[in-house]
């Protein structure tokens, strides 16, 4: 369908060209060549972290800080239940047990107020993963993390650019990871970035990238790392990705706040928050939440491809999730909250590269199917 409109796509409207070009006229295209380290610094001033270490996704970026917390067999993982997967991945692997909190109905991100009930003596980190578009409210995880004594693991892969009153999301975790998928606001194609201001953590974090080579004896291994590194090509993308952070983050807001306006008058769906009291919306994507039962985000999008705008479900609740029902984790669990955006809610087209046609259209279509 030629006019069909993507829920995501790209811009490259900056130094991508360029900057893939001096790779490939130098022959620096692995992981060796610079724009590696040009990337991972460029990117810790920018959300002011002392330490960067580009990964191959944000997935690698978790399990990779997971793996130097040395978070294992006894200990918990608080999390939300409304996520990706990728966040229980390396947990569950590890051994450890997740935890999981349901979300607050209005932003979508974990309900803080659930978590101090769920901390046990086994609780050894919270991790917090900023959802869509608006951040955690950080300040009651942080003092929950002093009371106890719990790392706190800042999931940003969606909130580059965002700020929590004032601070950087990337800046709020002893650690905090991000991911430069192709539709977030900046993209490697496939990469991730883990920060902190902990050397030892960075340094673990860095050898565990890096298949845990050791500097003066390579090929003499004492454990086992991974393979998680980001290419000198991925590294040059997302420098030049960089550079154009700031007119990235006034697109997404153009879109969110356009979207805003046109679907106002439609009384049957749940938009996204414009702001909380700690943050205005970033809209990583524009989500939409049905408050009736008459029909499911599923029957909506499929409404929606039919006249040529593709959409994406929420997140589906770990809870819920097959593989770890098959585990025999979160055995007779409900959180209502969860369910009922997963089974309601679905975002619609708000890459970068939108156009004010296609937001338009996609607008009147939805008007036309709700109104």
């Amino acid at each position: 369908m030629s006019d069909f409109i993507p829920v995501n796509e790209p811009l490259l409207s900056g130094n991508e060209r360029k900057y893939l070009m001096e790779c490939l006229d130098t022959g620096w295209i692995s992981s060796e060549g610079p724009f590696v380290e040009r990337f991972e610094a460029a990117f810790a001033e920018t959300v002011g972290r002392r330490h960067a270490i580009a990964t191959s996704s944000g997935t690698a970026s978790l399990d990779a800080v997971i793996s130097a917390l040395a978070l294992g067999p006894g200990d918990e993982v608080i999390v939300p239940t409304f996520t990706i997967i990728s966040c229980l991945h390396q947990i569950v692997r590890s051994g450890a047990t997740p935890v999981l909190i349901d979300c607050d109905p209005d932003t979508w991100n974990m309900d803080t107020s659930l978590i101090e009930a769920r901390i046990t003596p086994q609780t050894r980190a919270i991790m917090a993963v900023h959802i869509y578009g608006l951040p955690v409210d950080m300040a009651p995880i942080e003092a929950l993390a002093r009371e106890h004594n719990l790392t706190i693991i800042e999931d940003a892969a969606e909130m580059l650019g965002q700020t929590y009153r004032g601070r950087h999301c990337g800046s709020l975790g002893d650690v905090s990871i991000f991911s430069f998928y192709p539709n977030k606001l900046v993209t490697t194609g496939e990469g991730g970035m883990i920060v902190t201001d902990d050397d030892d953590l960075a340094q673990r974090c860095r050898s565990l990238r890096n298949l845990c080579f050791q500097p003066t004896r390579r090929f003499v291994h004492e454990e086992l790392g991974y393979n998680f590194r980001m290419t000198n090509l991925q590294a040059a993308l997302g420098l030049a990705q960089l550079e154009k952070l700031d007119d990235h983050i006034r697109i997404k807001r153009h879109i969110g706040h356009r979207y805003h306006e046109l679907l106002s008058p439609l009384s049957g769906i749940q938009s996204p928050l414009p702001r909380t009291e700690f943050a205005d919306n970033l809209y990583w994507v524009y989500g939409i939440v049905l408050k009736g039962d008459q029909q499911t985000a599923a029957d909506l999008m499929a409404a929606l491809g039919r006249r040529g705008i593709g959409t994406r479900p929420f997140f589906y609740p770990m809870h819920l999730q097959p593989v770890f029902m098959n585990m025999g984790l979160f055995a007779d669990e409900h959180h209502p909250v969860a369910e009922r955006i997963a089974d309601y809610g679905l975002y619609i087209p708000s890459g970068l590269a939108l156009t004010d046609e296609q937001l338009e259209r996609t607008a009147t279509v939805l008007t036309e199917l709700l109104g």
